[in-house]
């Protein structure tokens, strides 16, 4: 499946309302330009996450945009998702690839600049920078690093690269300037009052920037 980072929502289904209300909403952002999904749930239970996804794989792979788990391996094998993203403390990627398969999709979090020098910068097949700016979506978050900061480590790798935390429309230009390949939301489009619409503008900003 084409890894287009474009617009990367991870979708939080306890800000989205809840199991019914984060259907409503994937089916309502698949049809109005996220390119990318990953399921974050860490209030919930992972019978919860895997009976989520098993709702909403057929959504995502009728749209052509690739679903991912966030963390836990165990889920995204019991539902064939189509990749994994981890964090720095999850299970190595050379690791998580023997079990997935050479198909599926790795992504990797650096928040620290330490993290740019690790075993698995070389087989990660795309990084999740942030949080760029500070947020409250995530209470564990590292500091912000700043618009320079993410330049600078952009920079150093050679993956694509999607942009985390604290974003908002105004600043995906500069983002956008800096290397960024694709702009990852939470709250800007699961706590919108109109999803849809919040996804149409994000993706405009997008294309508007790249253009």
């Amino acid at each position: 499946m084409k890894l287009d980072l474009s617009l990367y929502l991870v979708l939080d289904p306890v800000m989205c309302g809840g199991f019914d209300a984060a259907v409503q909403l994937t089916t309502k952002v698949l049809d109005t330009g996220v390119t990318m999904i990953q399921l974050r749930a860490p209030e919930w239970k992972k019978r919860d996450w895997l009976k989520l996804s098993e709702r909403l794989l057929p959504l995502t792979r009728e749209a052509g945009v690739p679903y991912l788990i966030n963390d836990h391996l165990d889920i995204a094998l019991a539902c064939d998702a189509d990749g994994v993203h981890l964090g720095q403390k999850d299970l190595p990627i050379a690791a998580a690839r023997r079990l997935l398969g050479n198909d599926k999709i790795i992504g990797l979090s650096i928040s620290k600049a330490e993290h740019l020098h690790n075993d698995d910068c070389p087989i990660a097949d795309y990084f999740g920078i942030g949080p760029v700016y500070p947020t409250q979506t995530k209470a564990d978050a590292d500091p912000a690093t700043g618009i320079a900061q993410f330049a600078a480590w952009r920079k150093q790798l050679q993956q694509p690269v999607v942009a985390i935390g604290g974003i908002t429309p105004r600043q995906i230009p500069e983002l956008i300037q800096h290397g960024a390949d694709g702009i990852a939301v939470v709250s800007a489009i699961c706590a919108a009052a109109n999803p849809a619409e919040a996804t149409q503008i994000l993706a405009r900003q997008i294309q508007e920037a790249r253009a």
